[in-house]
């Protein structure tokens, strides 16, 4: 007789092997490895209760949003929230995710709904003190603090509820599967079935997710395939700025940015953070040049800082904070190349104002002429600012959305912006530095 071979799959990538093994050698996921060897029923066809129509046939019914109070986190959503919704919020622990959500809560039960909130991490009264501190008491919010699939849907008919919030998706386990509550099958388990209950009730729901060390969302990647909307929390613990970015949307577009910040009575919207990245004392000061960041579809203006020391050191120093460090090695060999500066014996130091992070290469000139006003001790007037990508010819290369850089570089009065329009980086530093003297610096030939 012939020997039965068994063959054991992945059920997240389709990896295969010949032994079972707990973690997946492609996808390095845990416990998604099974038996594919045992035999399976055959699925026979039954009639179906509507027919398929044509495309042409179906009428496009408009998506209707509602807006949660909030106009930053409506922003990213595409205009607000969508009856039947299921809408992932993701980010690193402590960033603010339920502060956020709890806010979201409050501003929905004021405008009339009926929101049950579900805590699986904390206890009522803990949320009940942090929503009094951030002034999110209302009698339309009901709290419940359930670790049980089945108990949460108990308290969703009890409170027949018009907005859901379960914080967080990973906590939550089912009855129905094994495995302890965060395991990949009980994540699915409880994710699907939440999401069902939201379309057959036509009810948003507004799941919290966590994060692996790796920034990557805790769980299988089924989770955002099943989900209508994955956003994630950005921000950094030492600075109070925080952004929510839409990774996927089927409501609305993926390229919007909502900006908060945190404060001491909780999460507030920052329509305009135009000041938030620029030095308090707009004085020129040398070392520092102002480029025009996009992030999403919006323009903010962020200052760009740097610092030269000399060193007796063989390895001299790099440090970078808010930019791209391997950027910031091409931009110093560019100017040490093509420009002409030796800065092989100095200590660099570049960093942002505000926290913020940027890693587009139109930033490249700002941090070029940053290092070159540094190196040179001459400031640039605070009325410039420098938008480009070099390459490493030390050419100027346009940058994308640039009719929108120039436009907000404008309207903050910005007189003076130094782009692509200088063919050269030799060309494009004579040009910032004859700005701020009456001739023109002398860049070296190289």
């Amino acid at each position: 007789m012939a020997r039965v071979t068994t063959n054991f799959r992945c059920t997240e990538c389709g990896w295969t092997s010949i032994k079972w093994v707990g973690r997946c050698g492609e996808c390095q996921q845990w416990g998604t490895v099974v038996d594919t060897t045992a035999p399976t029923a055959r699925v026979t066809p039954i009639r179906p209760t509507s027919e398929a129509r044509a495309i042409t046939e179906i009428g496009a019914e408009s998506v209707a949003h509602w807006p949660s109070g909030i106009a930053e986190f409506d922003r990213v959503l595409g205009g607000g929230i969508v009856p039947g919704a299921a809408i992932l919020l993701s980010g690193e622990p402590g960033v603010g995710k339920s502060t956020l959500l709890l806010e979201v809560a409050s501003r929905a039960a004021a405008s009339g709904q009926r929101v049950l909130y579900v805590s699986a991490e904390e206890s009522v009264s803990q949320v009940r003190l942090r929503a009094e501190r951030t002034h999110a008491l209302h009698p339309s919010l009901y709290l419940a603090a359930e670790t049980d699939l089945a108990t949460i849907l108990g308290q969703i008919d009890q409170v027949k509820p018009d907005l859901v919030i379960v914080d967080s998706v990973q906590t939550v386990a089912s009855g129905l599967t094994d495995g302890l509550a965060g395991g990949p099958s009980q994540v699915r388990e409880v994710a699907s079935t939440l999401i069902r209950v939201s379309k057959d009730r036509n009810l948003p729901v507004l799941l919290v997710g966590h994060v692996t060390k790796d920034g990557t969302i805790a769980g299988p990647r089924l989770l955002e395939h099943l989900v209508d909307v994955v956003l994630q929390f950005e921000g950094d613990r030492q600075t109070s700025l925080r952004f929510v970015r839409a990774h996927k949307n089927r409501f609305g577009p993926t390229d919007e940015v909502g900006c908060f910040e945190m404060t001491g009575d909780g999460i507030a919207e920052v329509a305009d953070p135009s000041g938030l990245f620029l030095s308090r004392a707009r004085i020129p000061t040398s070392g520092t040049c102002v480029t025009i960041a996009v992030e999403g579809r919006r323009a903010l203006p962020v200052e760009v800082q740097a610092l030269i020391v000399k060193t007796q050191a063989p390895q001299p120093r790099r440090v970078v904070n808010g930019v791209d460090s391997s950027r910031v090695a091409m931009v110093l060999a560019v100017l040490e190349r093509r420009a002409g500066l030796p800065l092989s014996g100095f200590d660099v130091y570049v960093s942002t104002v505000g926290g913020i992070r940027i890693v587009e290469p139109a930033s490249d000139l700002a941090i070029a002429l940053a290092i070159a006003s540094a190196y040179r001790d001459k400031a640039f007037p605070v009325t410039q600012v420098a938008v480009g990508e070099i390459s490493l010819a030390g050419e100027i290369r346009p940058v994308s959305q640039g009719a929108q850089r120039a436009a907000e570089a404008k309207r903050l009065g910005f007189a003076t912006v130094v782009d692509s329009s200088a063919a050269h980086l030799r060309e494009a530093m004579r040009l910032a530095f004859a700005t701020s003297t009456d001739d023109a610096i002398d860049v070296p030939e190289f």
